[in-house]
């Protein structure tokens, strides 16, 4: 249908004005990711009628783009866990996940997720997910064998095991390679197809429907170049994906990342969702966070090395993993011209065969002192900072940083530092953590907190259980967007 004004997603429809309904259901789901599918899957089982509308041309969305490492425990420990030996506690993951995001936690969400983990685990090998009992133990960022198990955060490293007992938690589906996520949502579409879901692709989603009181009753698309407006009795969910895409969204709502990361995502990742949500009167939440990392293992032997400014001083443990380093490198920046990876010989090990980091040689040495004045630092910085460290590892300490014991060890001649400063090589790539405010149930809430009747949200289009890069974990996402999605489905149907 053609419509005089331009559709915008911040202006609503109002529902009276509607002369004709193009397209009628009980769920509408906008995006055929993780969120969208699991959202879908249990809607249709609770026995809605069903239609996803997807911008691209096939189902996937950011999901497909991922590792598909699963975030799950408690209850004593998934089947993966138990086989690998594991116990996991409801109370320890809870608690270390209050640790991970502090006060920007939503408790709610983080406790509703660890109660139910298990049986998230099997609605996801009910649908055929294989994931493989047993453990890669080596320290990785994604599992490149079929193996299951690995730690995937920041479980062992320091404060975290002040907070909670490290247990890994991250599954990585049965398979060999970064395939997980086509995997996934491979299962997940057959999953969707099997039920008999009215999906729509190059279906781009414009506005919602919303009635004088203010509840969502449907949502305008455009297909084949034509304005359709779609009712849908029971519900919409937004499953629409984050905004690292929108460059104006970064730089109005989380300036700290505006600054050349590199966006990782899929194309539809533009805020649409939550600029929809935001127009029917919805509150956002944790917009200002992004996760940022900084790739540095593999190698895991980098881990031996330490990272500094441009004055020679550590900043973080470098046991930490990659998104807490990245976030405080980032952060590091802001008072320093410089950042270096200093390492050795040893450490440095297969760098050149298997990495992700990117980052350049800036300088080598014999002694410190000539590594020092290759990378023009102040002259005595380097030296000190190195002996100092050198001095408590030898007897397995860190005492400014606490870095882990088994990661301690002195850094020996010859020397190597990676020039680590964004803009100067190294790969610093983000996604938002920001979104629309929800319930744990999946309904979408004002800024008073009021529930939007017919409004739901899944994914990053939501401020989900992951707040900050900081105390990320890789599987967070995937987790959060399939359980959350799932959420919304049920209680949309209901």
């Amino acid at each position: 249908m053609s419509q005089t004004n331009k559709t915008t997603a911040t202006t609503p429809r109002n529902s009276k004005d509607i002369t004709h309904w193009d397209i009628e259901t009980d769920i509408a789901i906008i995006g055929f990711g993780g969120a969208g599918a699991s959202a879908a899957i249990e809607s249709a089982d609770a026995g809605s009628k069903v239609s996803i509308f997807e911008l691209a041309s096939a189902s996937g969305g950011s999901t497909a783009l991922s590792s598909a490492e699963i975030y799950m425990g408690g209850n004593g420990g998934t089947p993966v866990q138990q086989a690998c030996g594991y116990h996991d506690d409801t109370e320890n993951m809870v608690n270390y996940l209050k640790a991970c995001f502090g006060n920007q936690a939503d408790e709610a969400k983080i406790r509703h997720y660890c109660e139910n983990s298990i049986g998230h685990y099997n609605w996801l090998t009910g649908l055929g997910v294989p994931f493989k009992l047993s453990e890669l133990k080596e320290r990785a960022i994604m599992a490149l064998t079929d193996d299951c198990l690995l730690f995937t955060g920041n479980e062992k490293a320091y404060p975290f095991t002040e907070h909670a007992s490290p247990v890994p938690r991250g599954h990585n589906l049965q398979v060999e390679g970064d395939n997980g996520g086509p995997l996934l949502m491979k299962i997940l579409t057959e999953a969707v197809n099997s039920r008999a879901v009215d999906v729509h692709y190059d279906s781009r989603a414009l506005t919602l429907i919303v009635n004088d009181a203010g509840d969502v009753d449907g949502i305008v698309v455009r297909i084949d170049q034509q304005e359709k407006n779609v009712r849908a009795r029971k519900g919409v969910i937004l499953c629409a994906g984050g905004f690292c895409m929108n460059e104006d969204m970064v730089k109005k709502y989380a300036p700290t990342f505006d600054c050349g990361l590199i966006p990782i995502g899929n194309p539809g990742d533009t805020g649409s969702g939550i600029l929809m949500g935001m127009g029917a009167g919805a509150g956002t939440s944790n917009m200002h966070e992004c996760f940022v990392s900084l790739p540095y293992y593999p190698p895991a032997s980098l881990t031996y090395g330490i990272l500094v400014n441009d004055k020679a001083q550590r900043f973080i443990n470098e046991d930490c993993y990659h998104g807490r380093v990245g976030y405080n490198a980032l952060i590091a920046q802001r008072n320093s011209s410089r950042i270096y990876f200093i390492t050795d010989v040893e450490g440095y090990g297969d760098y050149e065969k298997m990495s992700y980091l990117g980052a350049t040689v800036a300088g080598t040495g014999d002694s410190i002192a000539e590594l020092e004045q290759e990378l023009t630092l102040p002259e005595g910085s380097l030296q000190y900072t190195v002996d100092t460290y050198n001095k408590h590892a030898e007897t397995g300490d860190d005492p400014y940083f606490h870095k882990h014991e088994a990661w301690l060890r002195p850094i020996k001649p010859p020397y190597v530092a990676l020039d680590c400063t964004l803009g100067r090589g190294p790969f610093y790539p983000f996604f938002t953590l920001g979104g629309l405010d929800t319930l744990p149930s999946g309904e979408v809430l004002t800024p008073e907190g009021n529930i939007i009747k017919g409004l739901y949200a899944a994914g990053r289009t939501t401020a989900g259980i992951p707040r900050t890069a900081a105390g990320y974990a890789s599987g967070m996402s995937v987790g959060d967007v399939t359980y959350f999605g799932r959420m919304a489905g049920k209680t949309a149907s209901l």
